[in-house]
């Protein structure tokens, strides 16, 4: 085993009488965990030629494999047979809630009509799994085979879907008619694709984004937000948060309780936020010498405000890439300007079992990096369609029902307004962090030059705190568990029980959370998880504790935000979220 192996996650004490994942519930973590199946990347794309590709690829080994194909298509007249004749058990997965109306279980002839759509779906996914195919083959046949049976539910139109239709008699029509104004309003404004949320509903400064604070620096590339102190002591040194470039900072300061700024201010920290700006195509050469530059000058300005010779580091996703990327160039220059770093839900291994690598090949990468030149910038919008298409049934089609076949307005949910505020990626840094998931620029030591440095992980020896999601479809665990054995100091990694934003939007007080830790080294995910202790609750009352013990010690709060060489601009949250 590795030195880094063996320090891996040893700053975790778990504590006497933390009870130990049961068998059953190893079972059902291990069972979410495979949920979150690897599909496109967003920063590559996915267009109908991959699609069609992949769907090439299964029709044509499935004809070369004639026996096969017979004794599928056989298993399947016989369970669809079965299902016509009201004999078939089949039934939905739990939590499955396409099929929750009554009706499914009541009506023999919407029963039969289910069991046949899950007779044909798993027969299809069945197909893919006996077929001799590569793993990244696979991969994409699995994808592929999943959006088609996705797609083809019954409950996606009308007549299908018996609560839709009950509505629509119920109203008298007026339901379809609403549904078709979503339709249309979808149609013209939001590219075809279902709205998930209410963006009316929604406005930062107003009710999103209320932790008191202000802009005390503003460049071409970012603003820095100092946040106004709620207890009488804090912390020496700071902590500054460094926001994924592929959304706005706000996924940190949601609604005043589900705020993780707010709940480090009143936990008697000293925080700042980064804000990036949104790149234009003016923006085009934005790489990430520009966005590490940018970090390094905003911890300047950290040090002068607090007079701290050094700070706390957090980022997630896109956000903790690049605090990676500057650590190393840190190191690789010998300046100890991070005392400690959180990484949240970040993969920096394009080799990873994640959705990273699935679709990435050189053609899609030459293809996605040219898409992005000739218009100056990746798109938002391109991006969210993505990132829709990997959970079909929660992004699409759950909303299709609900917008168009149920005529309902779409629902007003704080995450999904900020994860439909989209930004833009430059497209140099677009280019930039394809290379880093097709060559692992990252992990590699030397692949990669910061500012003309070359880097090297496994140099950081500031101590690191990494999260992960059990369903994160995005940033898969496991991927996140290689993350931390990218660096040289000492490790600990939490595995949350939800999915990619749900790990990050983890407020105390939820009770249903929780999160594993394992106080032990392990060589690799799957042993890390067989010793884990489970802990109720949020991993933040955690990380709250894990911070304290590397903030120095407490000093009397500030009695004014900014200082002499960095004033006060404006009011919090700036002007560059609101563009």
């Amino acid at each position: 085993m590795s030195a880094a192996c063996m320090r891996h996650g040893s700053a975790v004490q778990a504590g006497e009488g933390r009870p130990r994942l049961a068998d059953g519930e190893a079972a059902e973590v291990a069972a979410r965990a495979a949920d979150a199946l690897p599909g496109p990347n967003p920063i590559v794309g996915l267009g109908a030629r991959d699609v069609i590709a992949g769907w090439g690829t299964l029709v044509t080994q499935a004809v070369r494999r004639p026996f096969t194909l017979i004794e599928h298509e056989a298993a399947l007249a016989r369970e669809l047979a079965t299902a016509m004749a009201g004999r078939s058990e089949l039934a939905p997965a739990a939590g499955d809630k396409r099929f929750a109306d009554p009706a499914w279980s009541s009506n023999r002839s919407y029963r039969a009509l289910m069991q046949c759509h899950l007779a044909w779906s798993g027969a299809l996914s069945g197909l893919v799994e006996r077929l001799p195919l590569e793993k990244h083959r696979k991969e994409r046949a699995r994808f592929v085979a999943g959006l088609v049976g996705d797609a083809l539910a019954p409950t996606n139109t009308l007549l299908g879907n018996p609560a839709a239709l009950k509505k629509a008699l119920d109203t008298g029509g007026t339901s379809l008619v609403r549904g078709a104004r979503h339709l249309l309003r979808d149609l013209r404004h939001n590219g075809g694709m279902p709205a998930q949320v209410d963006m009316g509903a929604f406005e930062v400064g107003k009710n999103l984004a209320l932790t008191p604070g202000a802009v005390v620096l503003r460049t071409e590339v970012l603003e820095l937000i100092q946040y106004a102190p709620k207890t009488g002591t804090v912390h020496a040194r700071p902590h500054l948060l460094v926001p994924p470039q592929i959304n706005k900072f706000y996924v940190f300061d949601l609604a005043p309780g589900k705020s993780l700024i707010e709940f480090l201010v009143d936990s008697g920290f000293q925080v700042f936020a980064i804000s990036w700006r949104n790149p234009g195509p003016s923006q085009r050469d934005w790489g990430m010498d520009t966005y590490v530059s940018a970090v390094l000058e905003a911890i300047a300005a950290v040090r002068a405000i607090t007079g701290a010779k050094d700070v706390n580091l957090h980022g997630a996703c896109s956000g903790a890439m690049t605090m990676s990327a500057l650590m190393g160039y840190l190191a690789a220059t010998g300046q100890p300007l991070v005392h400690a770093a959180s990484l949240m839900v970040a993969v920096l291994d394009g080799r990873a079992d994640s959705q990273l690598g699935t679709f990435v090949t050189p053609r899609t990468v030459a293809a996605a990096k040219r898409r992005s030149a000739a218009k100056g910038v990746l798109e938002g919008r391109e991006m969210g369609r993505v990132f829709a298409w990997m959970r079909p049934n929660d992004l699409v089609w759950n909303y299709w029902v609900n917008n168009v076949l149920m005529g309902n307005p779409s629902p007003a949910f704080d995450v999904l307004y900020w994860n439909n505020d989209s930004t833009q990626l430059p497209a140099r840094f677009h280019a930039e962090l394809l290379d880093v998931f097709a060559e692992n620029r990252l992990v590699e030591p030397g692949a990669l030059q910061v500012l003309g440095t070359p880097i090297d992980l496994s140099a950081v020896d500031c101590d690191t705190y990494l999260v992960a999601g059990i369903t994160d479809h995005i940033t898969p665990w496991k991927g996140v568990f290689e993350t931390a054995r990218a660096f040289g100091g000492q490790s600990t990694f939490v595995l949350s029980s939800s999915g990619h934003i749900q790990s990050l939007v983890n407020p105390p007080g939820n009770p249903k959370a929780k999160f594993l830790l394992n106080a032990q080294g392990a060589a690799s995910a799957d042993e890390w998880l067989a010793g884990a202790d489970a802990h109720q609750g949020s991993w933040w009352t955690h990380w709250r504790d894990w911070l304290a013990a590397r903030s120095g010690e407490r000093i009397a709060a500030p009695r004014r935000l900014g200082g002499r060489r960095h004033p006060v601009l404006d009011d919090a949250p700036g002007r560059y979220v609101r563009a």
